[in-house]
């Protein structure tokens, strides 16, 4: 499994601070965890919170899944120490909140990097939250900077500052949405949808994973266990859609072998880009095969 078909299609935010939490992670089917030291923690559990995440990600006991931390911001009585020891602990990477400029990133390298004085192996990749107007405004140089790999849109955030209302459809952060993930591409980096508030809402969760499909997001961070399943579901080819892959890699080589330069399937012209499309299709399926078979 490479960086590039990690499967990131369910994102758990898991609070920290709840040890019933934490050790029920164990157990759900979801492909990474954000243990969470910022909104789901009161500010009297913060330390605790912290050790215990530390301690989880050290324990080995939550399968392949992809294990992270959100730390408070630098400006927070805790962000520091939350840096110093998440970069100690080497999770998979560092969930940073309020992600305003690559300069910010700066910031934050620079205290979690303090660790590896201390014997830490490798410097502690960074997802940045997105969800303020002056992260959309400097997002493609957050994107660029060498220790980001993910982009997490933080909507809940981004539309309170934008005194915009959350609607079904989201019709008014599509372009905020569409940017970020502009860069995303544009970098090479991965992008995770927002979150879905409404935990009773199956129909609109499933809704709002289309659309996140649909845009070209490579998943979706979840709040409440019971969105892990449909968010796996909708971020994984269908058997239709690997049959189909299949179908125009085999019609492809066909064709090259035989020196024809047009190639049909299902009545429809196959050009390279659908190729690298179908390739990509089956090495996400594969990925996900093997995450699940672990």
């Amino acid at each position: 499994m490479t960086d590039e078909f990690r499967p990131r299609r369910s994102v758990l935010y898991i609070p920290a601070a709840n040890e019933r939490a934490l050790e029920k992670a164990k157990s759900i089917a979801c492909d990474a965890i954000i243990f969470d030291l910022e909104d789901a923690v009161a500010p009297d559990a913060k330390p605790a919170a912290r050790a215990r995440a530390v301690d989880a990600v050290r324990a080995g006991e939550y399968g392949r899944r992809e294990l992270t931390i959100r730390c408070n911001g630098l400006a927070t009585p805790w962000g520091r120490d939350d840096l110093v020891a998440v970069g100690a602990a080497a999770p998979a990477a560092v969930v940073v909140p309020k992600v305003d400029s690559a300069s910010y990133v700066d910031e934050v390298t620079a205290v979690l990097d303090t660790a590896l004085d201390s014997g830490a192996a490798e410097p502690v990749p960074i997802w940045a939250m997105i969800e303020t107007p002056t992260a959309i405004l400097d997002v493609r140089a957050i994107a660029a900077h060498p220790r980001v790999d993910v982009l997490i849109m933080g909507t809940n955030d981004l539309a309170r500052e934008l005194r915009a209302p959350l609607v079904k459809g989201r019709a008014n952060l599509m372009a905020h949405l569409a940017t970020a993930l502009l860069a995303a591409r544009a970098a090479g980096t991965a992008a995770l949808d927002g979150v879905y508030n409404d935990v009773g809402d199956a129909d609109g969760f499933a809704a709002e994973c289309r659309q996140g499909v649909e845009l070209g997001f490579d998943g979706k961070t979840l709040i409440h266990p019971s969105q892990v399943e449909p968010a796996n579901r909708a971020w994984s080819p269908s058997d239709d859609e690997i049959e189909l892959a299949r179908r125009i890699i085999d019609a492809y080589t066909e064709a090259e072998a035989d020196g024809r330069g047009v190639v049909t399937v299902d009545g429809r012209m196959i050009e390279h880009l659908h190729v690298a499309n179908a390739r990509r299709t089956l090495a996400i399926a594969e990925a996900i095969r093997d995450l699940s078979s672990s």
